[in-house]
């Protein structure tokens, strides 16, 4: 059995997609996802499975989200490994002087094959940063996320894959929670305590 993190777009923001967490729960359970635990009601899951095609786990979770709640949500499903890597390659979260409360991480469903680089810096704004890696790209906005025109809409345009943002805010943001649940939890996931 293999750990991994879902993370799902769009759910419970501006009133689109609303989905109960535990509904959310027992919808995996029916794909006999094991160890199922989900975060307030952010859509992010983490559960065990024994499928190792993360694209075929997405399909699936795709498939029974709009078979019980009637909408189609874009899924991202990593591994244990890929989420380990993204948390510790945040190379704002090494800086004393950066806010975390500013900090966001827009994650890839696949690695971008060819992408202008350049031309997605052009949009940083002021004191804006924004660094580049294999399945995530970090983002450093001081004055807002809603204010960056390096949200998720354009970078997924850009880099012509899939994504979705979350913020890194300390303890209670999807990031934070999943970075102290990773240096609290064993390889195998059983220090999965929010349900």
């Amino acid at each position: 059995m293999e750990t991994y993190i879902s993370i799902l777009r769009g759910v419970n923001v501006g009133g689109q997609a609303q989905i109960k967490m535990e509904a959310l729960k027992k919808s995996y359970e029916k794909l006999y996802l094991s160890n199922v635990a989900t975060y307030i009601q952010s859509g992010n899951v983490i559960f065990d499975a024994g499928e190792t095609d993360t694209r075929i786990i997405e399909n699936r979770i795709c498939s029974q989200i709009e078979a019980d709640f009637g909408v189609k949500v874009p899924v991202i499903v990593l591994t244990w490994g890929s989420l380990k890597k993204i948390i510790e390659e945040n190379p704002f979260t090494k800086d004393p002087g950066k806010d975390l409360t500013f900090l966001h991480v827009t994650f890839l469903a696949e690695t971008p094959k060819q992408y202008d680089k350049e031309s997605i810096e052009d949009k940083k704004q002021g004191d804006e940063e924004i660094r580049f890696s294999e399945k995530a790209i970090y983002l450093y906005c001081p004055h807002g996320y809603g204010r960056t025109k390096l949200n998720n809409n354009f970078l997924e345009k850009k880099l012509k894959v899939g994504a979705t943002t979350r913020n890194w805010k300390p303890r209670w943001s999807c990031c934070g929670w999943l970075a102290d649940w990773f240096r609290m939890s064993p390889l195998q996931g059983s220090g999965k305590m929010i349900t």
